[in-house]
């Protein structure tokens, strides 16, 4: 057989077995390619105007390489070792180490270039869809076109070169090294498996479980006032995530054993054969691959919490926006309060108009509240509050002696404990009127020019009181709230766009709803397209890590297949303990990663927006879809070695 055959036929090997390892390498060019010609593309101008997008964009890209280039390398090193004995076989024939380097790089060189090529492609077929959802995500009035960028190829080409030429770097390090029996041995020692479990490892078990428990236990408490101080609070962090990730790696390198260990003793050592495929397999396995694990974990754990808190943000953008302009207009300024709602009857657009007087006082609140946090420069026990007449609320009565709160915040919340009743003070200038504190509304009554701290609302007897005795020194430019809601929602960006065009958002704070609303979604549009990529990047190649880890293993594990069959295990005996293991080796790293990026959401949502459940859910729904997807494509391949055993 000549050199050409011989590299034809492991070309066409490779690419039989390794199928995922090509469509990896062609999706992660078709993302950073795409990715690239983001950024020399014309209709990215206005993005790059508004909300910096290319800046974000390339940084993006260069993390995307990051991710891809540690993908390859963990990637080749698993085919290398793999082939490790078609490597001494060539030696034992007599090639040379140079010889034999040489028919691997013209191999790789076919599978990783052609991979290479069709990437490119498919990143060019689908960089304009990747701008229409930038643009939608972004809220940005753009016209997304196919545009080809030749900077954006040849930078391509040369950062897959450099990362092929690593590959090659490593691959001749490996074969220079290894001598002919230590090749024959590379596999088996990788994979070294234990046959006992000592008192140590179930130690460092039941430490990896203990140091994660801790963590989730703290974080939970992260926010709930036990610390006090910014530096309590950034050590808390930071021992929150050396704990969960040191016991991470431990829960790995010991707890899988040790609970599988007990499982066994329990059944006194009389498994059928599912759970011998399965639950042995993992004991022995899972600890040697614990490093690796762990990253996988945590940063499948990172890329979840952050896309969750994104799309927090993003769903919450509307709820968010309501809270700081109430309504779909609101302005300070009745001049153009006045001059807008004759814009609106111009264009035929109906809407109800809501005014509020609003004054300041100093709110006394020793009594009700209690402080969770040290470090204020302002007491929210004596501060500044808007007050109103409970007839331009209308959220429930007051009598005279009373007053509740409206406009809660969950921020504030989290580092404020309130009592649900007690005594309060409301002091003018001149009087101070005690009244009894009688609970928290939700809904925000007036716009952010007058505060962000919740309003407080009394009795009109009270307010006009308070009315005659107004500190002048603490009252905001204007003291009336003009609220306009248009009656037809379909109304409303025609409506918007007349607000802007006549710039009353210039004046004094007027303010717009949908602005508000937009404004957010652009921020953290951005943020969700480039942490929702990378993480889908991460999902794909770690996925294809997991696979190729089982996939090796299933073939390690063929003899043992064979004997099984020979003894009367039909190929679905065999099959349903494939699928328990796999359902372990796939779902535990999954069900860890959900945890940890759970319980980090979980104690700082609060600053991202108003809604933790659904836009959580969601995220993690789609997440273990996908990932369950290399799974399925696992327990495939395992039922073609059985099916091929006997």
């Amino acid at each position: 057989m000549s050199v050409n055959q011989l590299i034809l036929r492991n070309l066409k090997k490779n690419l039989k077995n390794y199928y995922l390892y090509v469509f990896a390498l062609m999706f992660s060019v078709a993302l950073y390619f795409a990715f690239v010609t983001l950024q020399y593309d014309p209709s990215m101008d206005e993005t790059k105007g508004s909300i910096k997008g290319a800046a974000a964009i390339k940084a993006a890209s260069v993390l995307l390489v990051g991710i891809v280039a540690i993908f390859l390398t963990y990637a080749n090193a698993i085919f290398i070792k793999r082939r490790s004995k078609e490597i001494g076989l060539f030696q034992l024939v007599g090639m040379t180490k140079g010889k034999i380097f040489r028919i691997l790089s013209v191999d790789n060189f076919l599978l990783y270039f052609g991979s290479l090529l069709a990437g490119v492609f498919l990143g060019f077929s689908i960089s304009k869809l990747i701008m229409m959802i930038l643009f939608k995500l972004t809220q940005v009035d753009g016209i997304a076109k196919l545009h080809f960028s030749g900077t954006a190829l040849v930078q391509t080409l040369i950062v897959f070169s450099l990362i092929y030429v690593l590959l090659l770097v490593l691959n001749f390090i490996f074969i220079k090294r290894q001598s002919i029996l230590s090749l024959f041995r590379v596999v088996s020692k990788t994979e070294g498996r234990v046959k006992k479990i000592s008192f140590w490892e179930m130690l460092i078990g039941v430490l990896g479980i203990g140091l994660i428990g801790i963590g989730y236990f703290v974080s939970s408490m992260l926010f709930e006032g036990d610390f006090t101080s910014v530096n309590e609070l950034f050590s808390a962090m930071v021992f929150i995530l050396a704990s969960v990730i040191f016991g991470t790696y431990l829960f790995y390198k010991g707890s899988v054993s040790f609970i599988a260990n007990i499982i066994r003793k329990k059944k006194d050592g009389y498994l059928n054969i599912n759970e011998v495929l399965s639950l042995s397999s993992i004991m022995f396995r899972m600890k040697s691959n614990a490093l690796l694990l762990t990253i996988i974990t945590t940063v499948s754990a990172l890329a979840i919490g952050l896309l969750s808190l994104s799309y927090i943000s993003y769903y919450s953008a509307e709820q968010t926006a309501k809270s700081m302009v109430p309504d779909n207009f609101a302005f300070v300024d009745e001049k153009s309060a006045a001059n807008f709602m004759e814009e609106l009857k111009s264009k035929g657009i109906n809407f109800t108009e809501k005014r509020i007087e609003v004054l300041q006082a100093v709110l006394n609140a020793n009594d009700i509240i209690g402080l969770k946090m040290d470090g204020y420069t302002q007491d929210p026990r004596a501060m500044s509050v808007s007050v109103i007449s409970e007839k331009s609320d209308g959220q429930k009565e007051v009598s005279k002696d009373e007053a509740y709160m409206t406009g809660y915040n969950d921020i504030m919340m989290k580092f404020i404990s309130m009592k649900d009743s007690g005594p309060i003070e409301i002091i003018g200038k001149d009087h101070t009127i005690p009244l009894q504190y009688t609970g928290m509304e939700k809904e925000y009554p007036v716009s952010r020019y007058f505060g962000g701290s919740p309003v407080a609302v009394v009795d009109e007897t009270v307010f006009e009181k308070l009315k005659k005795d107004v500190d002048p020194e603490i009252q905001k430019g204007s003291s009336l709230y003009i609220g306009i809601e248009i009656q037809d929602e379909d109304d409303s960006e025609r409506a918007n766009d007349l607000f802007n065009e006549n710039k009353y958002h210039e004046a004094n704070m007027n303010e717009s709803r949908l602005d508000s609303e937009n404004i957010q979604k652009k921020q953290m549009g951005l943020t969700m397209f480039i942490v929702g990529f990378l993480g889908l990047t991460f999902l794909v190649t770690s996925g294809c890590i997991l696979y190729f880890k089982q996939m090796d293993q299933t073939e390690d594990e063929k003899p043992n297949y064979t004997i099984l069959r020979k003894l009367g295990f039909t190929q679905g005996d065999l099959l349903r303990g494939i699928q328990a293991k796999q359902a372990f080796n796939f779902g535990i790293p999954l069900a860890i990663g959900l945890l940890h990026s759970y319980f980090a959401v979980k104690s700082g949502w609060f600053f991202f927006g108003t809604e933790l459940w659904w836009p959580m859910l969601i995220v993690m729904g789609l997440y273990t879809a996908l990932y369950s997807i290399f799974a399925v494509l696992s327990v495939a391949h395992s039922k073609k070695v059985i099916r091929e055993s006997l």
